[in-house]
């Protein structure tokens, strides 16, 4: 049973048509990704799931019930468009948060106060959000997305404006709140951050899904046979075996197998031609995924 089960969801807009009758599943305790190009559905289906609109077809269930109006405050929203109300003092407005999801006043402030530590920003809790960075803003941002402890998380482009250090802060953050046991559903155009921490991704363009499984098992259906041959000697031609590839180093060179050839055969023919220090089998990256993807379809889309 899904944590979070999409199913058959359609949304349309005065003749346009936002989501196409998406499915996905997302699993308890999963990091899962929400991809697409701009404009693909991936707002749209946020908003559905956060019951902002909804849906004109199709079902959205969480924990295997229907949801309904009461089920927001078991929901953590992080939107890319950030929103805080500058003139509130920082410690306030985490607390004010906190309430509108059903928090007390004592166990609000108590948890605002853990989590200013947990960000280095106790300092800041007397001060008006308008005083505080760009980035410590997103942080009292984030902190008002889980102080609640929600089952279900909702990130939107959440590493959007940090530098590195506060961005690793804030990835190790997210694995913890899974480690924990909440569900997260991840939207991004960073591929990079979709490689670290999720386990599952579902690839949504023009208002379909196209792609959705384990991170893992789609790298292993979009290989290409390339694999990373480390040897101090050139590596000859084998027509019959496989296709060297650029750029060729001095120990690190690629090559791609051709059809029928296994990683055995051509390990045990280069091992008869060369000093075979090691080789390694070359995935694509989930970035160089998306792009193939997305591309493949809007070639199809044209032909149709």
């Amino acid at each position: 049973m899904a944590f979070l089960d999409i199913d058959g969801v359609v949304k349309r807009y005065d003749g346009h048509t936002a989501l196409a009758g998406v499915s996905m599943q997302v699993q308890q305790g999963c990091i899962h990704g929400l991809l697409g190009p701009n404009g693909a559905g991936k707002s749209t289906l946020i908003r559905i799931i956060n019951r902002i609109i909804a849906a004109d077809e199709g079902t959205v269930r969480l924990q295997d019930q229907a949801m309904t109006d009461d089920d927001i405050t078991r929901i953590g929203y992080l939107p890319e468009e950030r929103g805080l109300y500058k003139k509130m003092r920082v410690g306030d407005h985490i607390v004010y948060l906190a309430r509108l999801k059903g928090m007390s006043k004592a166990d609000a402030t108590s948890a605002m106060r853990w989590w200013l530590q947990r960000f280095d920003l106790t300092q800041w809790e007397h001060k008006k959000v308008e005083a505080l960075s760009k980035g410590m803003q997103q942080k009292v941002q984030f902190i008002g997305t889980v102080i609640h402890r929600p089952p279900l998380l909702i990130f939107d482009e959440p590493f959007s404006g940090f530098d590195p250090v506060n961005a690793e802060q804030l990835k190790s953050e997210i694995l913890s709140l899974r480690d924990q046991g909440s569900t997260i559903l991840f939207s991004t155009h960073n591929m990079e951050s979709v490689e670290a921490i999720c386990e599952q991704i579902t690839l949504i363009n023009h208002a379909s899904v196209v792609l959705q499984g384990s991170v893992a098992d789609i790298k292993q259906r979009h290989k290409k046979n390339v694999i990373a041959v480390d040897t101090p000697d050139a590596i000859a031609p084998a027509d019959q075996m496989f296709t060297l590839l650029p750029p060729a180093g001095h120990s690190r060179q690629f090559i791609q197998l051709h059809a029928g050839v296994t990683t055995r055969d051509a390990i045990t023919w280069l091992n008869e031609h060369c000093r075979l220090n090691g080789f390694t089998e070359v995935l694509p990256s989930m970035n160089e995924i998306f792009i193939e993807t997305v591309q493949s379809q809007q070639t199809t889309d044209q032909h149709e």
